[in-house]
């Protein structure tokens, strides 16, 4: 078995010099199909969707959550090596005695533009963060922000970045994933290329779009992506189109509408579904940001729960 001070010499060996030389681990853990507990779903929720309403008392939140018929949470709010005023093991306790896994966690470095000269101190940052949640017991850790991206020099260094991340994680058994936002749709010019202008200019395609860019220079064995289908659709683009181009890179999603899961006509959740899971979908997440004025966030989340486990094409 192998003990902590193995584990921190494993990290301690994935130095700088090693990812910026493009070195990469052996293959990330395979996926799975979502599992079923008891005959019922397994339905996921990304915490930050309950906000004040679970912080402001963890323990009664995750019991909330669980009685809701939620089996999974991903995380939001890890810093400072402790999730909100408690330290990890703490948490997991909490979690664990309210029937509910801790399966995933968002979490961003503490710098916004990577440089060459900072990649050593974010590395160093994903190394603790790894450590750390080894002891919660994640399966998956993922980067829900997207670094400064300019021009494409800024993309091949965030790309040789993540795969130092997806490394430093592959080495104590987590996969390293990102999730994007709408403006990882938006069009860098190649070098030497002029952006068109004018007042069609948007219509006009140049360049290269920033998520084509993470996907094409991340290497698979390292980097998952969890897409947020709800923001792919409001940067204008498909998400089935990116599951058959890329069938392998989505093992993780964010199931999120603009309010209220099915309520907008907006997404269509079916397709999503039935694409994914020919994939081989492993796990999904609910999350709702924009809830109604006239119900709770505890309100948003169960109706989305309700919509997902009364819907025939999720399993």
């Amino acid at each position: 078995m192998e003990t902590k001070r193995d584990f921190l010499k494993k990290l301690s060996l994935l130095t700088v010099g090693g990812f910026m030389a493009g070195s990469v681990a052996p293959v990330l853990a395979s996926t799975k199909n979502s599992p079923t507990v008891a005959g019922k779903k397994v339905v996921g929720l990304q915490i930050y969707s309950l906000g004040k309403e679970l912080t402001d008392n963890v323990p009664s939140g995750m019991k909330r959550i669980a009685e809701i018929g939620y089996s999974t949470i991903e995380l939001a709010g890890y810093g400072n090596r402790k999730m909100g005023q408690y330290d990890v093991g703490e948490y997991r306790k909490i979690v664990d005695d309210a029937g509910l896994k801790i399966t995933s966690s968002h979490v961003n470095p503490p710098e916004r533009k990577f440089t060459k000269e900072n990649v050593t101190k974010i590395s160093d940052f994903w190394k603790q963060a790894v450590e750390d949640h080894v002891k919660l017991g994640v399966k998956s850790l993922v980067q829900p922000m997207m670094p400064s991206i300019e021009n494409h020099e800024d993309a091949k260094l965030v790309c040789e970045v993540f795969n130092n991340a997806g490394e430093i994680s592959k080495a104590a058994g987590i996969n390293w994933g990102y999730h994007n936002h709408n403006m990882e749709f938006k069009r860098i010019a190649k070098p030497g290329e002029t952006p068109p202008s004018g007042p069609f200019a948007s219509f006009i395609p140049f360049g290269d779009i920033i998520y084509d860019l993470l996907l094409a220079g991340t290497d698979p064995k390292l980097v998952f992506f969890e897409m947020d289908v709800y923001w792919t659709v409001m940067g204008q683009m498909d998400p089935l189109e990116y599951f058959e181009k890329h069938p392998t890179r989505f093992p993780v999603l964010h199931i999120k509408d603009r309010s209220v899961l099915g309520q907008s006509g907006m997404m269509n959740f079916e397709n999503i579904f039935k694409k994914a899971y020919s994939n081989g979908l492993s796990e999904y997440f609910v999350e709702i940001e924009k809830i109604k004025a006239d119900m709770t966030q505890f309100e948003g989340v169960k109706q989305c729960f309700d919509y997902l486990n009364n819907s025939s094409f999720v399993k």
